[in-house]
């Protein structure tokens, strides 16, 4: 048998380092290290093509040439000088070495961890000081922690993108060649307005357009900033403190467990089991196992798979082996939502009507213009054969070009899109005040389908401040914790703060001058070490420091315990165990009875059993401590001697059964698995709301893990839809959940926190890590991140998901009113009168409104409390937005399948329409009337406004001004109906939401600067009060025509799925 000692030494490698006897021979004398510098940097370099460096000023390798890439090894000279020039006795390139291929000979050139650490000025078990002196000298010498960022997009990209529009493109050039083709015939006159006007509304729309895609990149940014703030542990000073990714220096102790991403280049201390994923840094689908003889090297980016360990940081920032681990983190992108596609194809839809419409319009006019049949003001045929000239019959042509042109502008509603990136942009910006960090932005729509959230108990609906409040121990069972020293014999408490300060991966610190100690580690383990201090007397230090751990089986959420085996001062050899307490107590055949170890007989195992039941039934965590004693091979699991059962309790986060009732009332159910025991989990159900305790609720509603995981495929998905609490679940039973409640419909968003629960995340409609609880591994494959680990925050989700929904819904119909009555109008009267009541300037104008002004005001609005008092919407047809449509849009994804094989698919899809009875009904009714209000004042405005007495060329201005400003009117009343769609009083909660009265306030006073001050370029003339009374009311009277079919079809009112 290999001698604990030595093994201890091998793995630990803690205490004070001894010196190297090498050390001073290698001081004295110069030597010639050999180092392979073929580092391959294939992703990183990829990755280096897309930033933009940063500054220089911090020191990397290639100030010493150690980073130029060959394709074949080269060998690096490096001479060590008898002395160093600063405190440090190791120079930069001598560490990035380390990480390079061939480390390990230089890493033992060093004699190892134990003769780098004295170089760096790093204690192995305490960590370097980490005052900010400290840490200034680290970063000057070694650099910071710190990598260039992809560069960000400014405001020119944004307004080059947006003036590459075709439509808008096609405008400016009919109307420069029609302002060229009169400046060439010298027939140029006040008419130049109107191409004047069609340029600068061009303008305009660009730069509105441009300046809102540039403020949600800049929202979009700051949400990248906070996925970055990626906080992790370090050992400083002997304390165990969090700090930002971004401060790790060089020399510093990280504690490393399974789901860990590793921070930064370094070299194993101590490990146990440690499996490192490196096929992320190497290029290669690999799991390497570590330890600190044959494989000690640690690279930047690799992902802990299992095990625990610390390891010292050699290499940050840009002089890490890869270099950019950090800097391709997966980031706020382009891509569109399903939502967003589904309106896209609406807005293709709706281009090839318009398209088609324009291309009957304008042949119509051609036709009817060359036939003669179309006269000028004076009633003059505008086409005479043989009279009209070559540069007129140009200059109609382009007139009819940009007549069809603005058919297109009016029926596109490009908006749409633009809409539901307003409210992402909104919503993520609000979510994050509610401590949710939004990763994939689809996600946000499929949340508000979601029918059923699998979420992990602790800390998600407890506060994992956990606190031991009942013990068992030698017989003796007390919650009056304060005297139960004095019942226990010396012999059993030494037995129990041995295994307590041994077999454990927390920590005690004792502040000077400080009388309470501070524990860190896990919420479990903090509450057993505070119990062993506080209760039992136990000093951390003295015990870790007289004795040796040589061996370690690490805890899983499979097994569920941990165990170490530890030689005594005494020579001793003794395994120590502690888990769930019905898995130890299984393994026991002994007890502790006081200072003798006493068999376990029937009696006293069904003793045990219900004190465990017991606890359980109070909503408690058992846990258990036993030991044997050790003699060779692996470490024993079985004939256990049953030290103490602990009783931890962890008190229902604040606010839980409000959170979960309006989850209920939602239609969303809330299944609660948890490695505790089925008593524990159903007492701590009860406690949320989650059960209920009624006749009604359906039978096996709470269910062992390995009961359902025994089943039948076919018998899981028949109970899987009753369960709502799973007991002494592992990873592996809660996939088969996910697994069977999606295949019987649901639309599931699934909780994770470990690195076993990533297969989990990936089967889940909705995957959503813990930001405390959490691992880096479930955190990158994540859809969501709940920063503060609260239920509470993913009810905010869902019901900001339905807002999404809903608010897409809103401003189709607001956009769809728009385009349709303006589109009606235009082809009527081009067709009845050869001109259009409204000019292209006037239509940019209503576009820009509607598109920009309108999506901004409906974005504003707040979710309401009665999204969360409905159903959730089934999946299936958010594309099903109208009959016409559906085909158009079956016929582009057939067309872009024979381009693509894949077509990305919604998750958050619904069955019904999106566009419901109520929105069919509001919209007929709105069209119905604006169409024949604006038409009626088209054909009998002169009389209507007594205009009889005015000029043919002035009463036609006035008459179409009044046309385009009630036109305006109508659909700001219509976007303040769009807002409140179904709720009964339309101006419910108005006043609250100060940036919608900003907006419309906003539109009506540029509405008003437009017609009296602009009129040069919109070709409108000033209107008198009465004219102003006027367009007000019609636009006012429509939005009563809007209310009409709530008031009068009641049924209507009561659409589940609006």
């Amino acid at each position: 048998m290999k001698s604990p000692q030595r093994s201890s030494d091998d793995l630990e490698a803690g205490g004070d380092a001894p010196k190297s006897r090498n050390h001073s021979r290698r001081r004295g004398r110069g030597i010639f290290v050999a180092v392979d510098a073929s580092i391959r940097f294939k992703s990183a370099m990829g990755c280096e093509k897309e930033i933009e460096l940063g500054s220089h000023d911090q020191p990397t390798a290639k100030d010493v040439k150690l980073s130029q890439l060959e394709e074949q090894p080269v060998q690096v000279e490096i001479e060590l000088p008898a002395s160093y020039p600063d405190e440090f006795g190791i120079r930069l390139e001598e560490l990035v070495s380390i990480s390079c291929d061939g480390g390990l000979s230089v890493l033992k050139r060093f004699d190892g961890v134990s003769g780098l650490s004295p170089l760096l000025h790093t204690d192995l078990d305490k960590g370097i000081c980490g005052t900010h002196e400290d840490i200034r000298r680290r970063r000057n010498k070694f650099g910071s922690n710190e990598y260039p960022l992809k560069k960000e997009r400014n405001f020119w990209m944004f307004l080059g993108e947006a003036s590459r529009s075709f439509t808008l493109i096609v405008l400016v050039l009919a109307a420069l060649a029609s302002l060229l083709l009169q400046i060439k015939t010298k027939t140029i006159s006040h008419e130049w307005y109107d191409e004047a006007g069609i340029i600068v509304a061009v303008i305009l729309v660009i730069f509105v357009t441009a300046i809102s895609n540039y403020n949600q990149s800049l929202q979009f940014e700051k949400l990248n900033d906070e996925k970055r703030n990626i906080c992790i542990e370090v050992t400083r000073n002997g304390r165990l403190v969090e700090v930002p990714i971004y401060d790790v220096v060089v020399g510093d102790i990280i504690p490393l467990k399974s789901g860990d991403q590793v921070p930064a280049d370094g070299v194993l201390v101590s490990g146990y089991s440690l499996q490192i994923g490196e096929y992320e840094t190497m290029g290669t689908n690999r799991t390497v196992h570590k330890d600190t003889d044959i494989d000690p090297i640690l690279i930047s980016g690799s992902k802990v798979e299992d095990g625990i360990g610390r390891m010292l940081v050699t290499s940050v920032g840009m002089n890490t082996q890869w270099r950019m681990p950090m800097a391709c983190i997966p980031l706020y992108t382009g891509e569109e939502t399903p939502l967003q596609v589904h309106l896209n194809r609406v807005v293709i839809a709706f281009g090839l009507i318009s398209i088609s419409v324009a291309l009957v319009v304008f042949l119509i006019e051609s036709c009817l213009c060359f036939m003669g049949r179309t006269k000028n003001t004076d009633g003059s045929p505008m086409f005479d054969a043989g009279k009209t000239t070559l540069d007129e019959k140009i200059d109609m042509v382009i007139k009819f070009i940009i007549l069809g042109v603005t058919i297109i502008v009016v029926a596109v509603p490009e908006g749409l899109p633009l809409a539901v990136t307003l409210n992402i942009a909104y919503m993520t910006r609000k979510l994050l005040g509610e401590k949710v960090l939004v990763q994939k932005l689809s996600a946000c729509e499929a949340m508000g389908s979601a029918t059923t959230i699998v979420c992990h108990k602790t800390g998600i609906l407890t506060l994992n401040q956990m606190e031991v409040v009942d013990v068992c121990a030698g017989r003796v069972r007390t919650h009056n914790l304060d005297t139960m020293a004095a019942e226990l014999s010396p012999l059993l408490i030494s037995l129990i703060t041995e295994g307590i300060a041994l077999n454990t991966n927390g920590s005690v610190y004792h502040p000077e001058g400080q009388s309470e100690p501070e524990v860190f580690g896990s919420a479990t383990e903090r509450a057993i070490l505070n119990f062993g201090v506080k209760q039992l007397g136990m000093n951390f230090d003295e015990i870790k420091s007289k004795s040796t751990i040589f061996r370690v089986s690490p805890f899983n959420s499979r097994r569920k315990r941990r165990g170490v085996a530890v030689q005594l001062h005494d020579s001793q050899v003794r395994v120590h165990w502690k888990g769930a307490a019905k898995t130890i107590l299984a393994s026991c055949q002994w007890y502790m009875d006081k200072d003798n170890i006493a068999a376990m007989d029937q009696e006293k195992r069904f003793y045990f059993e219900k004190t465990i039941d017991e606890m359980s039934k109070e909503g408690l965590r058992c846990a258990a401590l036993a030991y044997r004693k050790f003699t060779d091979g692996d470490i024993p699991e079985s004939n256990l001697v049953l030290l103490a059962i602990i009783g931890i309790k962890d008190s229902c986060r604040p606010g839980i059964s409000r959170a979960i009732q309006q989850c209920r009332n939602a239609g969303v159910k809330v299944c609660m698995v948890t490695g505790d025991d089925l008593l524990t989990a159903k007492a701590i159900a009860m406690q949320c709301g989650i059960l209920r305790g009624t006749l009604d609720e359906p039978a096996n509603t709470a269910i062992l893990a390995s009961e359902f995981a025994s089943m039948s495929e076919a018998d899981r998905e028949e109970i899987a839809e009753n369960i709502v609490v799973m007991g002494r679940s592992s990873p592996d039973e809660n996939l088969l959940l996910l697994e069977a409640l999606r295949k019987k419909g649901h639309v599931v968003a699934a909780t994770g926190k470990g690195i076993r629960d990533a297969p989990s995340l990936r089967q889940a409609n909705i995957s959503l890590a813990m930001g405390i609880g959490g691992t880096a591994i479930v955190k990158e494959c994540s859809d969501i991140i709940i920063l503060e680990d609260n239920f509470t925050s993913i009810v905010k989700v869902i019901q900001w998901g339905r807002f999404l929904y809903t608010n897409a819904q809103r401003f189709l119909q607001f956009r769809l009113t728009v385009n349709a009555s303006a589109l009606i109008i235009c082809v009527v009267v081009a067709v009845h009168s050869h001109e259009i009541p409204l000019n292209v300037a006037q239509l940019l104008w209503i576009n820009l409104l509607t598109f920009t002004f309108g999506a901004w005001a409906l974005a504003s609005e707040p979710p309401m409390d009665n999204l969360m008092r409905r159903p959730p919407v089934r999946k299936g047809g958010a594309k099903r937005i109208t009959w016409f449509c559906s085909y158009l849009c079956e016929f582009l994804k057939w067309m872009e399948r024979k381009k693509s094989k894949k077509f990305p698919i919604s998750r958050s899809r619904t069955k019904e329409p999106f566009i419901t009875k109520l929105m069919w009904a509001k919209f007929v009714a709105q069209v119905s009337f604006q169409v024949s209000a604006l038409l009626y004042l088209n054909f009998r405005g002169e009389s209507i406004l007594k205009l009889e007495n005015k000029s043919l060329d002035q009463a036609n201005k006035v008459k179409n001004t009044v046309i385009f400003n009630c036109f305006v009117f109508c659909q700001v009343f219509n976007e303040v109906e769009c807002r409140t769609s179904y709720q009964g009083n339309t101006f419910s909660g108005i006043l609250k939401n100060h940036l919608f009265l900003g907006t419309i306030l906003l539109n009506v006073i540029l509405q008003i600067i437009v017609i009296e001050c602009l009129g040069i370029f919109f070709y409108t003339a000033r209107l008198n009060l009465k004219q102003w009374l006027i367009s007000i009311g019609i636009g006012f009277f429509s939005q009563v025509i809007g209310r009409f079919p709530f008031q009068a079809f009641p049924y209507l009112r009561n659409e589940d799925h609006i």
